[in-house]
């Protein structure tokens, strides 16, 4: 039913534009300041001109151009130029000038050029009109292909952090720690925020600090007693919007990198600042300590999923910087932030 109505709204712009440029055409076509009214044969004249090219505009564009057939196209608007001429000269003159036009012809270069102005307009307004709408098309496919593609790799994101915490969850309750109940809390709150509260392609960044700062509170739970945690915020504030769990992936990063490779003298600096101009300026800084199983950490699919959103949302408005020294793995981005829409 949405279709049926765009196909005819977009057939009724159509209409109304070519009805429109039409009589713009036959205006100038009929003007003649030696003769101002408008005769009989120059209406006659210009519907001969507008069937041929009504004919090349809706059967052999379709058919035979847009098809790659340019040589039938180009036959078939030679024969259709031919017949326009010979129904003006044969026909039409000698009914309205009998004793005048009508009783020569004056070659084929003349009528030519006062059959192909008028058909070139109507054909080129046509075409043009045939690419634009072909463009929108395009746009619209690949802005739906983006979406898609958005969606997919956040889809990847919440399985993965959940497959990680749930392991983690399995651990403090076997050995019956205290701290699980400190856990489902943390955990719950977390999910709810992947669940439910950014669905949308933008969160407050409010929201976002705040699920940040849970987050890291849940896999600090990991490290205890064997290293350092620090989380900081400033200029924050409200009226800024973000792209949801872009920044947790780096945060998770950090943790699996420093706890897959460190049993003690772990260190995690995380920090969040906004400048005047909007621009958010995050910073993930871990250590560890090279191993086998830490190359993989740095280049797994958490870091190539945000990379690929990073380039569809923020294209031209972010740096993403990400180094290595043998005992430190530093993540900088910077992000120009949307503002909140009232």
């Amino acid at each position: 039913m949405v279709a049926k109505q765009s196909f005819l709204k977009n057939t009724s712009k159509e209409v109304f534009f070519q009805l429109l440029l039409h009589i713009v055409l036959f205006l100038f076509f009929s003007f003649d300041k030696n003769e101002p009214e408008i005769s009989g044969f120059k209406i006659v004249a210009f519907i001969n001109y507008a069937l041929g090219a009504l004919l090349i505009n809706y059967v052999f564009l379709p058919r035979f151009f847009y098809k790659k057939k340019y040589l039938i196209f180009f036959l078939s608007v030679v024969l259709v130029i031919a017949g326009i001429i010979a129904i003006e000269e044969l026909v039409l003159e000698r009914i309205y000038y009998p004793d005048t036009r009508g009783k020569h012809f004056p070659g084929v270069i003349f009528s030519l050029l006062d059959v192909m102005p008028v058909i070139t307009i109507l054909a080129g307004f046509k075409f043009a009109w045939d690419a634009s709408k072909k463009q929108h098309e395009v746009d619209q496919l690949k802005s739906s292909v983006k979406e898609s593609e958005l969606q997919f790799l956040k889809s990847q994101i919440n399985p993965h952090f959940l497959f990680n915490n749930l392991n983690n969850l399995y651990s403090y309750a076997i050995d019956n720690s205290p701290k699980t109940p400190s856990i489902i809390l943390e955990l719950s709150s977390v999910l709810r925020y992947m669940l439910y509260d950014c669905k949308e392609n933008f969160v407050p960044l409010t929201k976002e600090v705040e699920h940040l700062k849970n987050f890291t509170q849940l896999n600090e739970l990991q490290i205890e007693e064997r290293g350092t945690v620090t989380y900081q915020t400033e200029n924050i504030g409200t009226g800024y919007r973000i792209a949801p769990l872009i920044l947790t992936v780096f945060v998770e990063n950090a943790f699996k990198h420093s706890t897959a490779s460190q049993s003690e003298d772990i260190v995690i600096d995380i920090s969040i600042d906004v400048t005047d101009k909007g621009t958010l300026q995050f910073e993930c800084l871990n250590s560890f300590r090279p191993t086998t199983n830490t190359n993989e950490l740095s280049h797994g699919i958490g870091l190539e999923n945000v990379k690929k959103r990073l380039e569809i949302i923020y294209p031209n408005a972010h740096e993403l910087t990400i180094s290595e020294t043998d005992t430190l793995y530093s993540v900088k981005l910077e992000i120009r932030l949307k503002q909140e829409t009232k």
